[in-house]
């Protein structure tokens, strides 16, 4: 086309005749470059939609929706350029230069676009199996996307310059420090990404509590520079992926993946309510189901025990005794071994801890078989009603600082 063109202007006169076809002729070329590109993303990507939306897989239509088809089409005009420029300009080597220059160039940038959409949908797709959730990659993916763009830039600056991308790499030594300045979180980031994905520190739905950034709550995203979690509150706290690498942070995954929460609480026992118990409460203690083999059993070894060493009854302190606190602890084990919701396959104490000045502390140590946060809290709600109400059948009373209405009873009094 260029060469008929060139011949019309010459034979008519036009002293740029060259120049005016070339212009006309490359015009024409991106003419139909564009009208291939409006004719594939008009007619042919919206039927290669309907194809993948009746396919029974969803991949093409995961890569649909990211946009790959539609990204693709722009390959198409560089083709078409590349393919005119070399048959229209065989004898003009410099218009077909910058016309298969062009090509190049959009060909480059066209083609790294694509790629980001497919790896975008291969991330989709990823996502939906459970390993994602252990193995997260899309701060990998990320960091991918960013090395694929750098390897373009200079692709793209070595072409225009017309020398080897080789070449070019090698001359950017000294640029090393200012790379290293200008992308350290995404080195920093990257790295971090990799041990926490290989050693399997943290995943997207993991209960994260990282108190020096007011984080706790589940995990939501995990990206190339950031990790986000979303608070009980609904607040949102993002974190650096290296401070997860560089500072201590707590992942609640075991307890999830083990199915029990643990309940470790205790209360404190007013020292002053401690005693024996005499035949009268044993009797009554007795009618508590939950622990009449216990007194039976403990009741037979301790005069057994007295029997065969000589003990003198006439002082409480002579041999062994019956407490009203170890048989409160005695009740609370039997309690919480027929408690439906708590697990009897992890560790369950009750136990006493070292006396304080608010009272003695009696813990309780197991196990809810529901994660669930609200569920959790009624199930261990339930249990300490049931502790705290049961505790004075036991004459025991349970520690508080005093109110003012004890204030004012014992003004009262005086």
């Amino acid at each position: 086309m260029y060469e008929y063109l060139r011949h019309i202007f010459s034979e008519r006169g036009i002293s740029a005749a060259e120049p005016l076809a070339a212009g006309l002729t490359i015009l024409a070329i991106f003419t139909l470059a564009v009208a291939a590109l409006v004719l594939v993303a008009r007619f042919i990507v919206p039927l290669f939609h309907r194809l993948a939306d009746k396919t029974p897989t969803q991949w093409d239509v995961i890569f649909a929706r990211h946009g790959a088809f539609k990204r693709a089409a722009w390959l198409v005009p560089a083709v078409i350029i590349n393919a005119l420029g070399a048959s229209w300009f065989t004898n003009a080597p410099v218009y077909g230069g910058f016309l298969r220059l062009t090509a190049q160039l959009w060909l480059w940038l066209a083609g790294l676009f694509t790629v980001h959409a497919l790896l975008d949908g291969a991330l989709e797709i990823y996502n939906r199996y459970t390993v994602s959730r252990q193995v997260p990659l899309r701060g990998f993916l990320q960091a991918v996307k960013l090395a694929l763009s750098l390897v373009m830039v200079i692709v793209l600056l070595a072409t225009l310059m017309g020398r080897s991308p080789g070449l070019l790499i090698s001359g950017m030594g000294a640029m090393t420090a200012v790379l290293m300045l200008v992308f350290k979180d995404p080195i920093l980031g990257f790295v971090a990404g990799i041990q926490l994905s290989a050693n399997r520190m943290l995943a997207v739905g993991d209960w994260l509590e990282m108190p020096k950034y007011n984080a706790d709550g589940d995990v939501i995203d995990i990206t190339l520079t950031t990790v986000k979690v979303c608070n009980w509150d609904r607040t949102i706290t993002t974190i650096p992926t290296y401070a997860l690498i560089s500072d201590s942070f707590k992942n609640w995954r075991g307890m999830t993946e083990t199915g029990g929460r643990r309940i470790a609480r205790s209360i404190f026992i007013d020292m002053t309510s401690i005693h024996f118990i005499d035949d009268e409460e044993v009797k009554r203690l007795r009618r508590m189901q939950l622990i009449t083999g216990y007194i039976d059993t403990k009741l037979a070894d301790i005069e057994r025990d007295n029997r065969e060493k000589g003990i003198d009854p006439a002082s409480p302190a002579n041999g062994r005794k019956l407490t009203n606190v170890g048989t409160f602890r005695a009740y609370l084990v039997e309690y919480l071994k027929t408690h439906p919701l708590i697990r009897q396959d992890l560790i369950m104490i009750v136990r006493q801890l070292e006396p304080t000045p608010q009272g003695l502390p009696i813990q309780l140590y197991a196990f809810v078989n529901d994660t669930r946060w609200v569920q959790y809290e009624g199930v261990q709600s339930d249990i300490f009603d049931h502790v705290l109400a049961v505790a004075p059948e036991f004459g025991l009373r349970v520690y508080q600082a005093p109110s003012a209405a004890d204030v004012r009873a014992i003004g009262k009094n005086t």
